[in-house]
């Protein structure tokens, strides 16, 4: 938890979207219904819009602040909310002031405009309340605990993401899959964001893989999912550690984009009981040479197994094949 040498409020600060505008060329305009924006998992999801030439989105929010603390505990004046709009994958960075229907008010509401071209994935929005204390203007006191994502292309409001399947030869594809064309499946993470390449001159795997099949085929299906689920989530967590932003002082920094949802899902299971912060750090010094790297490897394992959700899916399947097995023997 950082600490702060002057007095900030404890109550919290929240912040919802509550209304999403697109306009494109020729003064098109198009709200955006409300499917298209979740307050549970507080993420805009841009991809819903009719039309694919929108250029700019607005997105009104409002952003709930603990006024009476600040009121009576007296601390701080000149209290100022802004929204802050931010996506590190293009160094875009938009500041919207907000405001209240009265002196001391407790919600706050206002508008933040992105530009289409001023980004390219996922930009993140989050509240900041601002004020004098102690004869020092400028001050943060509170901010959202959570941010809300900003997000360029998904259709549906979600904050965790499938990753995508595509189906190749490999035999006859690319030429960097040729020498794989023995495996399974690959993962590519080369792009924007991950994606799984399934072999299909793996004899029977596009079929399992679909769901065409037995009921025994069915269950080894579920097993198979598990398993290319834990490759996936060791492959990109290596992805995302190995190619770090380090600030001078040496302090790795999260990455903007699914990098960065990757390590913040594991961390607090390959290194528990620590901030993300901490275990990213203590994960890095351990890759780069300090010692223990070798003895992080079963807990990036177990990790990436729960991620995958390989517990269930062995319950399942053993219990799967009991099944068939009383029901061959009746």
């Amino acid at each position: 938890m950082r600490a702060y040498p002057y007095h900030r409020p404890t109550g919290a600060v929240t912040a919802r979207v509550t209304a999403v505008r697109l306009s494109g060329p020729d003064d098109h305009r198009e709200q955006l219904d409300t499917r298209a924006y979740s307050v549970v998992e507080q993420v805009v999801a841009l991809g819903r819009a009719e039309r694919d030439d929108w250029q700019t989105a607005r997105l009104t929010l409002t952003a709930t602040v603990p006024a009476r603390e600040i009121e009576t505990k007296g601390h701080w004046s000149d209290v100022t909310v802004v929204a802050v709009l931010t996506e590190g994958a293009t160094n875009t960075r938009t500041v919207a002031r907000l405001t209240s229907d009265r002196e001391g008010g407790r919600e706050w509401t206002g508008e933040v405009e992105l530009d289409r071209d001023d980004h390219l994935d996922r930009a993140s929005l989050v509240v900041h309340v601002v004020a004098t204390v102690g004869g020092v203007e400028g001050r943060l006191i509170a901010s959202t605990d959570r941010e809300w994502l900003i997000d360029m292309t998904a259709e549906a409001p979600l904050r965790d993401r499938d990753i995508d399947l595509s189906t190749v030869s490999f035999a006859r594809g690319s030429e960097w899959l040729r020498s794989f064309r023995d495996a399974p499946w690959i993962l590519d993470t080369a792009g924007r964001m991950p994606v799984v390449r399934l072999n299909s001159d793996f004899e029977g795997i596009v079929a399992l893989v679909e769901g065409q099949g037995s009921k025994v085929e069915s269950v080894i299906r579920e097993m198979l999912l598990a398993q290319m689920g834990t490759d996936v989530w060791t492959a990109v967590f290596h992805t995302a550690i190995g190619d770090l932003e380090i600030e001078d002082d040496g302090t790795p920094l999260l990455p903007p984009d699914w990098r960065g949802e990757v390590l913040r899902e594991m961390l607090p299971d390959i290194v528990p009981g620590r901030s993300v912060e901490d275990a990213l750090r203590e994960v890095h010094i351990r890759r780069t040479g300090e010692g223990g790297w070798v003895d992080l490897q079963p807990r990036i394992q177990y990790a990436a197994s729960r991620r995958a959700e390989v517990p269930r899916a062995l319950a399942d399947t053993v219990r799967d094949i009991e099944r068939l097995d009383q029901e061959t023997r009746a």
